[in-house]
Parts: structure tokens; sequence; C-alpha cells
């Protein structure tokens, strides 16, 4: 008899659940019902996040990231090559201006600092004054220009000095030049007088025979000795020669031609 009542006890139970039970059970439906219908097609998908959201993830190392410490790791060594490239850029700025002063110092000692020889001519413009001549004498007094040719790069101080003029090696007249300047890159102009005549030839032989041909050629020969001072800072001594030749025609009684070396 006690036996019978535990079993139905059990299977009254079991028909019957408890009241706690219902409550839980339709409050569970209550919620579902209330929630959004989730479409098939979205199904897999929220169930992919999910998956993906559990997932396990392992934490950095002391809080970094791999990517941060890849960024930390290869910053040093894009500073390096930048201070690298930063160096050699600079290296060739300076080769560059080494070799420009060089360029630039060169130039000025081969060009500027360079003392060239000054020139020392007769003009062709010559105008002949006075003539008096037979078939084996000449006197002639004429005027001609002087030119005095500095190219350097500073004043050119000169001595005095003495143009001689000569028919065959021998002096027949002169004339005096007096010390002066000429400036830097200039040409000095002077006009001088002179007189020529044959009086110191011992022998008129051949002046005859060019006389004859109607030219008288004549030298003007001379030396100039001065100082050249470049760019004010240092003096050196120059001197130029003179070596022209003079060509008159006797039956004009006018220069022909002068040409210098």
């Amino acid at each position: 008899m006690y036996v019978y009542s535990q079993i139905s006890a059990s299977s009254s139970s079991h028909r019957h659940p408890p009241f706690h039970f219902l409550v839980r059970a339709k409050t569970s439906l209550k919620l579902a019902s209330s929630l959004p219908e989730i479409s098939r097609s979205e199904g897999p998908s929220l169930y992919m996040a999910e998956k993906n959201q559990n997932q396990y993830h392992p934490p950095a190392a002391n809080g970094y990231s791999r990517s941060s410490v890849d960024t930390e790791l290869s910053s040093p060594l894009d500073a390096e090559e930048a201070r690298r490239k930063k160096r050699i850029k600079w290296a060739a700025y300076g080769a560059a201006f080494v070799v420009f002063q060089t360029i630039v110092i060169v130039v000025f000692v081969m060009v500027v600092m360079k003392v060239r020889r000054p020139k020392f001519r007769l003009g062709a413009d010559v105008t002949v004054q006075t003539w008096s001549s037979t078939a084996s004498s000449f006197d002639i007094t004429f005027q001609t220009p002087v030119r005095i040719k500095n190219n350097n790069f500073g004043p050119y101080k000169y001595d005095a000095t003495t143009v001689g003029f000569t028919y065959d090696s021998v002096r027949v007249g002169q004339l005096s030049i007096p010390k002066g300047k000429a400036g830097f890159m200039t040409t000095k102009k002077l006009d001088f007088t002179a007189s020529v005549n044959s009086m110191a030839l011992n022998s008129t032989t051949a002046l005859s025979s060019e006389l004859s041909t109607g030219v008288l050629t004549l030298s003007g020969e001379g030396r100039m000795e001065g100082k050249a001072e470049i760019m004010l800072i240092f003096k050196k001594k120059k001197a130029t020669d003179m070596n022209c030749t003079m060509v008159f025609d006797v039956t004009t009684k006018k220069i022909a031609s002068v040409n210098c070396e």
C-alpha cells in the first residue's frame, strides 16, 4: 500500500509539474515572442559573426599589438636612413661648393692676377708736316701717334723712354716720351712730332736706289720699362718693346703704311 502511494505520487508529479516551473516557461515564451523574427538568410551571417566574436584572441605582450611593435622597430631604421641621406646631401653640397671655389680661384689667378705685357706701338695716322728730299737725301718732319695699351687689371706706370727712327740700321731721328701711367684695361694715346734726315748716313748708295723706286722705308724702335700694379695689391716690373716699320710715298710725300710687330 505504501509502495503504491509512492508510485502514484511520482506519476502524479510527472503529470503535473510544479508551479514555479510553469511560471518560468511562460516567461521564456513571452520573451521569445517579443523578439523579431530572424530570417533564414540572416541566420548564417549572424552565426558567423557570433562565432568570430567568440573566437579566442591572445592578448598582446606588454599591452602592444604586433603592428605597433613593427612600427616601433622600423621607426629607428627609417630615422637612421633619413639621417644618412641628409649627410650624403650635405656632403654633395660641400663638394660642389669646394669645386666652385676652386674654379673661381683658378680663373681669378689666371685672368685677373696674371701680369700681361703692355703693347707699345706707333699709330697709323702719321701726318707729314715738312718734306725735303733729293736723289740721295731726305729731311722730313712728321707728327706720329704713340699707343700704350695696358691689358692688366691695374695701372701700368712707365718710365721715360726714347723711340729711335733708323734707316738701314742707322739712327736718323728720335722722339722722347716722358714718364706716365696707363690706366687698367685702357690704351693711352700720345701724339709727338719727330724729325728725320739722312745726315747721319755714311753711304747713300742704298738710299739713292730706294728713293728711285718712289718709296722711303724707316724703322721705329724703342723699349719701355715700368711696373704693373695688379688690383692695388702687388706690383711687378714689366717691359715692352716697339718694332715698327714706316713706309713713305716719295711721290705724294705722305705716309703709305705703318706696320708693328
